[in-house]
């Protein structure tokens, strides 16, 4: 299926399929796509502008270029001369928050599809995504204390509700890098495929949600993450609200009455 160009950016690629996936490519392959030049305010255009304004939309793939790193963290050439302020640096790192909150929480399902190193703060971007998929020879990891630092991007936030407290205070006490597999077993991850197929498993996977009626699914994301912050009874209420508000959408009654008369539903976010 063909993909057409919406928007050129410094860091970033971004095209639109006929099925409602739209791929986002970190793109500085030269410097690992690691979080330099503009790729932070371009991330911020797309999902918080260009996306929001295609109303077809219905699943991100979030990938980077070549075949070497999804995002490889900061770019330690661009900060390692600098030193702000305690004060400038606290205000300063609320946009990154924001950012992350932002991937976290859009509308529809995000998929990272990471082909390779997702490290510091390439591994927060990934823990935004609501699905994981990993090429094999992928490599996570959160190695701030390696550099003097610790993750400051959601890591120390995200990674232990998803891998567990222990597990995830290892992998940031040491820095240390876990493979594929062991990103798989532990629940980082959803699937493991070969690099050659990782972009196919992930757009297949998009074009299946895809096709799936988009009020179901936005309030199936964010009924979990709702669930996942609050307790049980705040969850359930959610869920049940969540229920309500689809009650009388166009899409249950197609989805019904294609049940009942044994075909496919043509779902339209209605």
């Amino acid at each position: 299926m063909e993909a057409t160009e919406m928007k050129e950016y410094e860091t970033l690629k971004v095209a639109r399929r006929d099925d409602g996936v739209v791929t986002v490519t970190l793109n500085r392959p030269d410097r690992m796509n690691t979080l330099g030049g503009s790729m932070k305010p371009d991330l911020w255009d797309v999902f918080s502008d260009l996306l929001l304004e295609d109303r077809d939309l219905r699943c991100v793939v979030l990938t980077g270029a070549g075949e070497r790193a999804f995002c490889a963290g900061a770019d330690i050439k661009e900060r390692a001369a600098s030193r702000p302020p305690r004060a400038e640096y606290f205000a300063r790192q609320k946009f990154t928050h924001d950012l992350t909150r932002l991937i976290e929480t859009f509308e529809r399902p995000v998929i990272a599809a990471i082909n390779g190193v997702a490290l510091g703060g390439g591994m927060e971007i990934a823990l935004c995504a609501d699905i994981r998929i990993a090429a094999d020879h992928a490599r996570f990891g959160l190695p701030e204390v390696n550099l003097g630092v610790l993750p400051a991007a959601g890591g120390t936030q995200r990674m232990p509700r998803l891998i567990g407290e222990s597990r995830a205070k290892e992998l940031m006490f040491t820095g240390r890098m876990m493979d594929a597999e062991e990103a798989l077993a532990c629940g980082l991850v959803s699937r493991v495929v070969p690099q050659a197929k990782l972009m196919e498993t992930a757009l297949a996977l998009a074009a299946e949600i895809a096709a799936k009626p988009p009020l179901s699914v936005s309030f199936i994301k964010n009924a979990v993450h709702t669930g996942m912050q609050v307790g049980m009874e705040a969850g359930l209420d959610y869920e049940r609200y969540a229920a309500a508000m689809i009650m009388d959408s166009e899409d249950r009654a197609e989805g019904m009455a294609a049940f009942l008369e044994k075909r496919k539903p043509v779902f339209k976010g209605r």
